[in-house]
This record gives C-alpha cells, structure tokens and sequence, in this order.
C-alpha cells in the first residue's frame, strides 16, 4: 500500500499540470487572460503532493501524520472552492472565479439551481483528492 500511497500524489500533480497547461477545451478553459491564475495556482498546490509523496516514502511516524493532514487539508480546500459553492454555500469571489474561468467547461453534475457547478477536471481533482487521503491513512494508521 506504500508504493500506492506514493504514486497517488504524484498521479494528482499530473492531473493538475495537465489541466492547467494543456488546452483541452471543454475540459478545461486556457486562455490568456487567466495564465496569472494558474501561475500562483500552480505555485500553492504543486509542492503539496511532493510533500505528501516525501512523507509517506520516509514512513516515519511524523511523516506519515503531516502526510495525512496535507491531504486532509487538500480534500478540505476542494470541498470548500467547489462542493460548498455548488450546494449554495459560495462567496461572490468564488462566483466570479468560476464564471470567468470555469463556466464553459464540461460538467456532468446538473446546474439547474447552481451558481458554481464542479466541471470534471475539479471531479477528478476531488476523486484523486479522496483517493490520496485513503491511501496516506491507511498507510498512517497501518505504521
């Protein structure tokens, strides 16, 4: 499960520099007015995987806890930008961001009623989220 719990991170990092630098139009809106965004978006998230992938892989009881909380902190980031947002809970910064950036991406959620509505790029995010956390507990708690 260690192998696993390390290659996740890596596979979400790659999920994410794939969205946020390839056009792939409607999974995912580039345009040149957003490349500050994704600039400073790129700066924030990209070190947390290389953190959570180092923590699992020196398997020490420190490690493997800040590993788990880093995780715990990425799936309470997504579900606060996207899940919140979407169920009515979203500030008018967040409306703004995802109209400007994300409102012609592909989405398989229904948007009927729905200021913000998670485009599948941001399902993956979440799913891989999830599946980073289960792997990194699960190895936390086996020790």
């Amino acid at each position: 499960m260690s192998t696993i719990a390390i290659i996740v991170p890596f596979v979400w990092l790659g999920w994410l520099v794939v969205t946020e630098w390839v056009p792939m139009f409607p999974l995912n809106d580039l345009r040149p007015g957003n490349v500050g965004r994704r600039v400073l978006a790129a700066c924030v998230n990209y070190p947390f995987p290389l953190l959570i992938a180092a923590g699992v892989a020196l398997h020490q009881t420190w490690s493997l806890i800040a590993a788990t909380v880093l995780c715990v902190l990425i799936v309470g980031g997504h579900v606060r930008s996207w899940w919140l947002p979407y169920f009515g809970g979203g500030t008018a910064a967040q409306r703004e961001i995802y109209r400007r950036d994300h409102s012609r991406t592909l989405k398989i959620l229904p948007a009927e009623g729905h200021d913000v509505v998670i485009d599948v790029q941001h399902l993956v995010v979440g799913a891989l989220s999830l599946l980073m956390l289960a792997t990194t507990l699960i190895v936390t708690l086996d020790g």
